[in-house]
């Protein structure tokens, strides 16, 4: 028979790691499975400004380096597994992957979230490299740089403007030839100053030594092909999308309430099922940041000892 944990977190993302941390530090046995490496979105962050006390020229991978550390310090045990089944119902939570079976009193899901992809050839290549998929963590990087958005919905426009506070010119590129976004965004966003439109495209490919230096669009009523290349004085230019994202709850949606694909917890990362708890990217939120996934994780981890104690 497997070990009963008291809190079995899956992902080891930022609110994940909180979680184990935070769980551990409670003096309660902690499992930390993750089925691939740690860290989740952030890892693919080469410079990281606005997480409170991190250090001059953090990245995601050193900062969540340390944060692995923190957990494993605590007492966490880390198992790499993929999880494929849970049965969450009772005061006996199982998980089943590929490697073996875990049993727990409370499981924190900490499974995140990942941005839908643009969608283009050499996308992966330039990801932190000039591609990006958070106006909030990466607009500085581009001050006075152009920048391109892809998608037409509320967020690529909201986003599209937060960008043009430090970018010299910012192009929304949208598949349709109009927004999607609720008409009061567009009505501000038609009359940005600094926002450009280019309609009835989608980008096909993204090129670039290093960094990102040209990429190529498609009208897609036309069929007609266009290479848009940095300014000489540049170098590069930035590319956002803002295309959606999506959840990692496959396993979840039979069992848990969900909310375009995201988890519906209390403000206590409750889910609706005693002793399941969700936090992080994953839940329905507001903000989808480092700081509000460690905040989660730190409540769930809490409020699972609360559960434990009460059993």
């Amino acid at each position: 028979m497997s070990k009963l944990y008291d809190v079995v977190v899956i992902g080891a993302g930022p609110a994940g790691l909180a979680a184990a941390l935070y769980a551990g530090r409670a003096r309660l046995s902690v499992l930390l499975l993750e089925r691939d490496k740690d860290g989740g979105q952030i890892v693919i962050t080469s410079e990281i400004e606005n997480y409170p006390g991190c250090l001059e020229g953090e990245s995601g991978p050193t900062l969540i380096e340390r944060m692995s550390k923190q957990a494993e310090h605590f007492g966490a045990e880390r198992v790499y597994d993929d999880i494929l089944e849970v049965q969450l119902e009772g005061q006996e939570k199982v998980l089943k992957g590929k490697k073996g079976e875990y049993r727990a009193k409370s499981v924190i899901i900490a499974t995140g979230a990942s941005s839908r992809p643009i969608g283009c050839k050499n996308e992966k290549d330039f990801i932190g490299k000039g591609v990006s998929y958070c106006a909030t963590c990466d607009a500085a990087f581009f001050e006075d740089f152009e920048v391109y958005v892809v998608g037409g919905g509320d967020t690529a426009v909201e986003e599209a403007m937060f960008l043009a506070k430090f970018a010299r010119k910012v192009t929304i590129i949208h598949r349709r030839d109009e927004l999607r976004a609720a008409k009061s965004i567009q009505e501000k966003a038609f009359a940005h100053p600094k926002l450009a439109f280019m309609w009835d495209t989608v980008v096909e490919e993204v090129n670039g030594d290093g960094v990102l230096e040209s990429m190529k669009v498609k009208n897609v009523k036309t069929g007609e092909v266009t290479e848009i290349v940095a300014d000489e004085n540049d170098g590069t230019f930035g590319l956002f999308g803002f295309i959606g994202y999506l959840p990692k709850t496959e396993m979840f949606k039979d069992i848990l309430p969900l909310e375009n694909g995201y988890i519906k917890t209390d403000e206590d990362m409750k889910t609706n099922i005693p002793g399941v708890f969700a936090a992080g990217d994953v839940r329905v939120k507001s903000l989808r940041q480092v700081v509000t996934a460690t905040a989660d994780g730190a409540i769930a981890a809490v409020q699972a000892e609360k559960y434990i104690e009460n059993l």
